[in-house]
């Protein structure tokens, strides 16, 4: 249904006790077709065999479409699926493995979400058809719609499609965790080791308690205001006494009030902990705890947490609806009243009552808390730990294929059939593309409106500074955002953008320290951020700027404050005092004991920003700030002895702050309020604007220091992963050229018409398609936990002629362009208005030539674009492939093969354009 819906959300999402089906979509034509199919596929689905062995697991020839080549005797019979690919992804991120496994332990009654591997090949067809009949029933689900159009016609479709069910007897079992009333309780687990972090600093350890029913919304409030209490911001006593006082760098997975569950759980536990001190961090945590109690929670930290509440409801969010109910499932599905949990200003009243008691929420803490009912998680790194995978996914898959061959006569029989099996799938699969699709419902081109919902924006000029104003009905909120553009950056300096900004956030004042910044910060504002920026011309792709942004939101009285918090964070960071120095290496370190697992979540992206970085400046500043380049700077830096010292990046960061902000013609803001706060607005904005620095010659920037995008055209990054992660990209034209438009519907032509089929249903990753960035002018493929990264680089390099010779149909193109669209037309949050032609240049007459340019898309633009980019660009294309050390990517075959790994002298390993 991807290709025929203008949905701006379609997908499913595995818990542990329950899934979901969301969909999303502002069509009504369309709701009504998504509901029929979601109702549909989801209580009436086929389950064909195939589809088991496809998207489950089955064991066959890891290439069936070479088997011709090879003798049968030879043939390399593996473990098979895309959702087990896809969990031996997951299954390689340690946080995850961290956080799965902790979940074993303390809810042993509920399971992995997502499917061990390892438990995963034990699942028979027989048993998931059975497992849908038991569970997949009218009497066993709960439904949920938001929205404006009328509730009585689905609340029709829905009664039709339910009442050919009779009553079902559902398991209404609602699972509790393990019982801890009568003692502690402590594990130990085995654990990968991070090649990016300190091999001293490898241990993940927690403590953990049971709470109380989380059905009682106002305790669970009250609860989940102490955790955070307890917990975030630098000034947290927890995170004083655990993370600033070095027992590890960051919070572990399962860290925080946990509302899942019929009961709830708290959590806290470290990352990179070393083995001497994995018991001091539940000392720690304990003598924290009581700490706390003998001197209470200051009421102002209280109220700040408080109106960060408010502002969250006042602020208008696209996804509104979306977030309504992924807050409802987890309480729904364990015996909560979802209108209950709606009564948000009943619950907060209740709350505030219940504070005005003496010591409330001391209390809570006294109850739950003090006590050793608790458990105590620990992983341990084990060196052999990948190694250890490998051996018994070999044991696991021999027993497999002996009790296939034992069913067969022999062994050559066995393997017989498990090939032929694969050939079927095969033949089945090749089918699969021109299967009549026409008894699906589907919204047409026509659907979508030739003209541009227009957002109208004005300029004006405040002190001097270009400011763009977006009037709409924002409940009484301003939201602000600035740039100031930083022409001539060295790269040494950029590379230490996002450090420095993450600096601003930690370090604290003269004046005052960073927790006392961050009580202002909940106490007057809905949040404020400092980041980088960058965007290429709309009209050169050789052309990019990059510059520092602020943002931040307020009620329109706390504006002032706001403003006022932003310049004392700019100008008023002390990078001089005795603390800065350990507060960025807290920093570092931080950022680098969750790089890895970072990767192993989204690692076509890295892929694709490693591939792009060699094609043009904003692929090459990408990478730079938040690519692979960054990741291995900041392991590097994190791993320095503390005898070396962080000198000279301080100096750096001092640097930074003397020309990252200043008012000059470089500077420039929008600010999107109600038109009843324009002239306060312009007040403040004005008060704001003189207090800031005039401008400063920023440090030159050396030779070494251009702009150099010398990258190898293929490079392999081995990591501890049991899949792939690859990218090809390839420069094409800036936004405004005429093939900007083809090219973008040759990517979702190319998505669902070919790549889809290819990488993830015949080549078993979990994802796999093609992307076209309009600004960026670049066009890639992807592919995204694959145990088969050779084939998907065949299918990317040919996509191209096979684009050029497919004989497209009219559907194939509808299709396509109901793709674009759905990002195009979704909704957009008020905070965000206008923000295209702030952020990038692309004013709304460019959004309606595009708009107009991508509906008029014909075949022979698209053949044409496939001929002279994706053919004749071929040669230009650049790839990247992150993944298991195999030898599948040799230097002799003309691939940099670089290692990211902590310690000096990788600067040489990463190269002078990258570190």
């Amino acid at each position: 249904m991807l290709p025929r819906s203008l949905s701006n959300f379609m997908n499913a999402f595995t818990s542990s006790d329950y899934t979901s089906y969301p969909f999303a979509t502002t069509n009504w034509k369309d709701f009504n077709n998504l509901l029929s199919v979601y109702l549909d596929a989801t209580l009436n689905p086929l389950l064909n065999e195939n589809d088991f062995k496809q998207e489950g697991w089955r064991i066959g020839p890891a290439n069936p479409e070479q088997q011709h080549e090879i003798k049968q005797s030879d043939e390399k019979l593996v473990f098979k699926g895309v959702v087990y690919n896809e969990m031996k992804g997951q299954m390689s991120d340690a946080s995850y493995l961290y956080y799965i496994k902790f979940q074993d332990h303390i809810f042993p009654a509920i399971k992995n979400s997502g499917g061990d591997p390892q438990k995963m090949t034990d699942l028979t067809y027989d048993g998931l058809k059975n497992f849908h009949a038991k569970n997949y029933h009218p009497s066993n689900a709960k439904l949920f719609t938001y929205g404006n159009m009328p509730l009585a016609d689905h609340i029709t479709e829905i009664s039709q499609r339910l009442e050919r069910f009779g009553k079902f007897q559902a398991d209404r079992d609602i699972k509790t965790p393990v019982d801890m009333s009568n003692r502690a309780q402590e594990f130990k687990v085995k654990g990968p080791i991070d090649p990016l972090v300190d091999k001293k600093m490898q241990y993940k350890t927690s403590v953990s308690w049971l709470m109380g029913d989380t059905s009682d919304m106002v305790e669970s409030f009250a609860l989940r205001i102490m955790s955070s209490l307890l917990l975030d911001g630098y000034g947290s006593p927890l995170y004083r006494n655990l993370i600033e006082s070095g027992l590890g760098p960051d919070w572990s997975p399962n860290t925080g009030y946990d509302t899942g569950g019929k009961v709830g759980i708290f959590s806290v536990g470290l990352n990179g902990v070393k083995k001497e001190d994995v018991s001091k961090v539940r000392d720690a945590v304990n003598n924290t705890l009581k700490e706390v109690h003998k001197q209470g929670f200051e009421q102002s930290k209280i109220d700040g947490l408080l109106h960060q509440a408010e502002l969250g409801l006042k602020h208008k969010t696209a996804n509104f609806g979306m977030g309504i109910m992924q807050r409802l499932q987890p309480g729904w599905f364990n015996g909560s009243d979802p209108f209950d949990m709606l009564a948000w200003d009943t619950t907060v009243n209740a709350f505030k009552a219940r504070c005005a008691r003496p010591r409330y929420q001391e209390g809570l803490l006294k109850q739950y808390l003090l006590n050793d009912k608790c458990m105590v998680f620990t992983m341990e790194p084990d060196e052999g730990y990948g190694s250890d995978l490998i051996r018994e996914e070999e044991s696991r898959l021999t027993r497999k294929i002996a009790q296939i061959s034992e069913s067969a006569g022999d062994a050559l029989g066995g393997r017989s059939q498990l090939v032929t099996q694969e050939l079927e799938l095969l033949q089945a699969q090749n089918k699969a593309p021109i299967e009549d699709l026409s008894c699906l419902p589907s919204v047409h081109v026509h659907d979508i409106s030739r003209q541009l919902e227009k957002k109208s924006v004005r300029d004006s000029k405040v002190e001097e500074v270009a400011v763009q104003w977006r009037e709409a009905s924002t409940n009484g909120l301003t939201y602000v955002r600035a740039i100031n553009t930083l022409e001539g950056l060295p790269a040494d300096l950029r590379t230490l953008m996002p450090l420095f900004t993450d600096a601003l956030m930690r370090i604290g004042t003269r004046d005052q320290s960073m927790e006392e910044l961050e009580d202002l910060i909940k106490l007057r504002t809905g949040g404020i951020a400092l980041s980088y920026h960058s965007t290429t011309s709309p009209y050169d792709i050789s052309r990019t700027t990059e510059g520092l942004s602020l943002s931040g939101y307020a009620l329109d009285s706390h504006v002032p404050a706001m403003y006022e918090l932003l310049s004392t964070i700019i100008y008023g960071t002390d990078f001089d005092s005795a603390e800065a120095e350990a507060r960025v290496r807290e920093l570092l370190q931080g950022a680098a004991n969750g790089a890895l697992d970072a990767i192993a979540g989204s690692g076509h992206s890295y892929a694709r920003r490693y591939a792009e970085a060699g094609l043009t400046p904003q692929g090459l500043l990408n990478e730079q700030i938040g690519g692979l380049t960054q990741v291995q700077q900041t392991a590097i830096l994190a791993s320095r002895e503390p005898s070396e010292g962080l000198g000279d990046i301080m100096a750096k960061l001092k640097t930074i702050q003397s020309f990252a902000i200043n008012r000059s013609s470089r500077f420039r803001a929008a600010i999107t309020c109600g038109t009843e706060s324009i002239s306060s607005n312009e007040n403040a904005l004005g008060r704001f604007l003189s207090t800031l620095n005039r401008p400063v010659d920023m440090p030159e920037a050396k030779p070494s220091q251009a702009l150099n995008m010398t990258y190898n055209s293929k490079t392999f990054f081995p990591l501890p992963y049991q899949v792939y992660y690859s990218a090809s990209a390839m420069p094409t034209v800036p936004y405004t050229h005429a093939s900007s438009a083809p090219l973008q519907i040759l990517s979702q032509l190319l998505t669902h018409k070919h790549l889809h089929h290819e990488i993830r249903e015949k080549g078993g990753a979990y994802g796999g398609g093609a992307y076209s960035r309009g600004l960026s002018g670049l066009f890639g493929f992807y592919s995204y936990r694959d145990p088969n990264p050779q084939n998907a680089l065949r299918v990317m390099n040919d996509a191209g002629r096979w684009a050029r010779d497919k004989a497209w149909t009219k559907q194939d193109f509808e299709e396509a362009k109901l793709s674009v669209f759905q990002s195009i037309d979704a909704p957009e949050s008020v905070s965000d208005e206008g923000m295209t032609r702030f952020l990038s240049g692309v004013d709304e007459d460019m959004e309606q030539t595009k708009r107009e340019q991508l509906l008029d898309v014909q075949k022979q633009d698209v053949v044409d674009v496939a001929q002279k980019y994706l053919i004749d660009g071929m040669p230009n294309a650049h790839v990247a492939v992150l993944g298991e050390d195999k030898d599948l990517f040799r230097s002799d075959d003309g691939w940099d093969v670089k290692r990211l790994q902590m310690g000096q002298g990788n600067e040489e390993e990463m190269g002078p354009s990258e570190v």
